[in-house]
């Protein structure tokens, strides 16, 4: 899994040049949205096994993402 930020520009997310592949299944959470998020049984074990990970620690800051976000777009 990755993280990836994009833009909506004319109703399209435009994310930086090679980030994705053609026919890359993507999943898209938009900020301040009132629906709820509704996970299959899969997604919700992925997401529990993320979230303990964290709980040991096992995580990368923000700011650590974004500079290796950054990184990546400069290549």
């Amino acid at each position: 899994m990755k993280v990836i930020t994009g833009t909506v520009v004319d109703g399209k997310i435009e994310v930086p040049a090679g980030a994705l592949s053609d026919g890359e299944s993507v999943a898209i959470l938009a900020r301040g949205s009132d629906e709820p998020i509704r996970l299959t049984a899969e997604q919700d074990e992925e997401l529990s096994r993320a979230v303990e990970e964290i709980r040991r620690g096992k995580f990368v800051e923000g700011d650590e993402l974004l500079a290796e976000l950054r990184a990546l777009k400069a290549r």
